[in-house]
């Protein structure tokens, strides 16, 4: 979806917004700082309007018997259920997503109720999208955020870097609270200096090439 606004956009980049779901901020499995990190996340779209040429949002999809649940043998309380209030994206990231500049859209993964999928890229879909708007845009940098960090920000991370060699990603962690404190994706951070954010995140009319 390309939004009706004039404003100039700075090709080649892309905000890659992993899962900010209703039951990942305050429904039935929080991460710990997640109403904070996503009303500033929002707050940062809106005064970076123009900084990305494509927005993405995940969001899990799931079945209600799905097997990552609990009560299907999986480790995790019944979430993101598809169609339902908790699979919602947090309205105010929504809205700023999709009425800045840019094309922005919401893809789905988990929607099979036998695949965990925890990287978006583990969605054939999904991936597919991505890979075509990196082409179309010729997009050469990633930022990357979103809930949990330590789980599928980070599993998103590690198989975006693998399928996209030749794009940039980083992390904004600032907009990536984890289950376990930051511990995982800080560790996986240090080990790749090219992943580290910061530096502030680019606003109108700066580039950090």
């Amino acid at each position: 979806m390309e939004t009706p606004i004039d404003k100039k956009i700075i090709p080649g980049r892309m905000l890659l917004i992993i899962d900010p779901q209703t039951d990942f901020i305050n429904g039935t499995l929080p991460v710990p700082g997640a109403v904070n990190a996503m009303d500033s996340l929002a707050e940062y779209v809106r005064n970076c309007d123009g900084t990305y040429a494509c927005k993405v949002i995940t969001a899990d999809w799931h079945p209600y018997g799905h097997m990552s649940f609990d009560d299907c043998g999986g480790a995790w309380p019944r979430h993101c259920v598809h169609d339902t209030v908790g699979a919602a994206i947090w309205p105010a990231l929504f809205d700023a997503v999709f009425s800045t500049s840019g094309d922005s859209l919401v893809l789905h993964k988990g929607e099979q109720a036998c695949k965990e999928e925890y990287s978006v890229f583990e969605n054939p879909y999904a991936a597919g999208e991505i890979a075509a708007r990196v082409r179309r845009h010729r997009i050469s940098h990633i930022d990357i955020c979103g809930l949990a960090g330590d789980i599928c920000v980070l599993s998103s991370l590690r198989q975006g870097m693998e399928l996209l060699p030749d794009v940039r990603f980083r992390v904004l962690t600032r907009f990536s609270p984890s289950i376990d404190g930051g511990r995982k994706l800080n560790e996986f951070i240090h080990h790749h200096d090219t992943l580290s954010d910061t530096i502030t995140p680019l606003t109108d009319g700066q580039t950090d090439q």
